[in-house]
């Protein structure tokens, strides 16, 4: 079984769908079998990776609408061989809409990506700007999820509110959702304010946050123009190996669900 890990924060500009491109890629340059999953109408994630959301026939808002089995929407990216896509449209935006009145429409995420856990060691999600039904559907479908908090001050204001949604996930919905990490992003190592925010994140959650810091980066900003991660665009760039960095540490902590002796679902949520 492999890990579906959701990249979220209501608030946008802080590193999400970034986070979410390049962590993917990072895992599947260290040869772990990884699955990007886009949960944002936007798209980005898809066109990240070299695909052009308007050629898209089949997504993610087919599967849990619609139903459409999700083996049959994956696609293979040509940017590195152990990553694959579940790829996003703009027809994302009306499925909360269109899913109000369906029967547990807060699982429809889990019920197509589950199944898809024994193909894959990682899954990653990356999750719209909101918490709204989509993200939800990605928190109750997660095994965990990673927080990108901003170093910057109104980053840390919802924070908080997104901290709450979890423990809601988690008694009425699923249980077994973990906090992964809160990941800072766009860390300025100039600004006395990045400092300052990440020694306050880090005494208030401590453990909880993630020993990788990632910097802003020239690199990571250019690399979505040219769809492709920021491993392949500049290997040596400062964000690249923040990325890498910080997949070994998420290696590191998931060893024995990667080992098959962790992550073992209950018999209802693995049924």
């Amino acid at each position: 079984m492999g890990k579906i890990i959701a990249v979220a924060n209501q608030k946008g500009g802080v590193g999400k769908t970034t986070t979410s491109i390049n962590l993917a890629a990072s895992l599947a340059a260290l040869e772990y079998r990884t699955l990007l999953v886009d949960a944002d109408p936007q798209a980005n994630a898809t066109s990240g990776v070299g695909f052009d959301p308007k050629d898209i026939e089949n997504s993610i808002y087919e599967c849990m609408v619609d139903g459409i089995n999700a083996q049959d929407i994956i696609l293979q990216t040509n940017v590195l061989p152990h990553l694959d896509l579940m790829p996003s449209h703009i027809d994302l935006v009306g499925a909360e809409v269109e899913m109000i009145n369906l029967p547990n429409r807060e699982e429809k995420m889990k019920d197509a990506l589950r199944p898809l856990a024994e193909l894959y060691d990682f899954i990653i999600i990356d999750c719209s700007p909101s918490l709204g039904l989509i993200t939800v559907n990605a928190l109750t479908a997660a095994h965990s999820v990673i927080i990108p908090v901003q170093c910057e001050y109104f980053a840390l204001e919802g924070l908080g509110k997104l901290l709450n949604t979890v423990k809601i996930i988690q008694s009425r919905l699923n249980e077994n959702l973990e906090i992964e990490g809160i990941l800072l992003t766009m860390y300025d190592v100039r600004l006395r304010l990045s400092n300052q925010v990440v020694e306050e994140v880090k005494l208030h959650f401590q453990q909880l946050v993630f020993d990788t810091i990632i910097p802003r980066n020239v690199k990571l900003s250019e690399s979505p123009s040219f769809g492709i991660p920021v491993i392949l665009h500049d290997a040596e760039s400062k964000g690249s190996i923040s990325y890498l960095n910080l997949a070994r540490e998420i290696v590191e902590k998931n060893i024995e669900v990667l080992n098959g002796t962790g992550n073992e679902e209950p018999e209802d949520a693995a049924a």
